[in-house]
């Protein structure tokens, strides 16, 4: 998998958010995407995984010399952040059991060895809305992380989490990197970067107006 960004720019109004990124990403690299708040991360990924589309720019994703067409493209990307919403009237292991209909996990992986690798097996059967803002945001970081996809992208993955939490992270985030295009949109980059082995800071492609 291929991932290249080309003179992309995103503005709203008349403001630039960030202008002019260009972007080559391969298979078997974590890339951080850094800056203060406000500079556009969060924008920038969502420009990457297609739900936002850029002002100007193109991004393309291929797969062995092959565009892969935007119909296609949620086979091949999974996303965890703040702003997704879950469902809270599922249980967990329902939530696991939906997300397996529409994308299956990596290796196989069937909905109890899911569930086990959140740690949250004395919860599998409770529904979210009765989770802990950390427990939510394990269950959102392991649906994208063990989907069976070539590009994953995060942001803010250790939001909510605690010191417990971000071992777990770092843990899950080395054994499932193999083989995939990882983009981490990070505030925290202590602890959410650690992996990384390229960083792009966005406070350099700010527009001055």
């Amino acid at each position: 998998m291929q991932l290249e960004l080309k003179h992309i720019g995103k503005k709203f109004q008349r403001d630039w958010i960030f202008k002019d990124v260009n972007l080559q990403l391969e298979q078997n690299s974590i890339t951080g995407i850094t800056g203060p708040n406000g500079s556009g991360k969060s924008t920038l990924l969502q420009c990457i995984s297609g739900f936002v589309v850029p002002s100007e720019g193109s991004v393309t994703f291929s797969k062995e010399g092959k565009t892969i067409s935007d119909e296609e493209l949620y086979r091949h990307v999974s996303m965890a952040a703040p702003y997704l919403d879950q469902h809270d009237w599922l249980t967990l292991r329902e939530t696991v059991a939906l997300q397996k209909k529409f994308k299956p996990f990596r290796n196989g992986l069937s909905i109890e060895e899911v569930i086990d690798k959140t740690g949250l097996q004395h919860a599998a059967d409770k529904f979210l809305k009765q989770f802990s803002s950390g427990m939510r945001q394990r269950v959102k970081l392991a649906l994208a992380m063990l989907a069976d996809t070539s590009v994953l992208l995060l942001d803010e993955p250790t939001s909510n989490l605690d010191d417990q939490g971000i071992t777990w992270f770092d843990s899950l985030l080395q054994s499932e990197s193999h083989d995939r295009i990882v983009v981490i949109c990070s505030n925290s980059q202590h602890t959410e970067l650690m992996r990384a082995g390229s960083r792009i800071d966005l406070a350099a492609f700010k527009v001055n107006t």
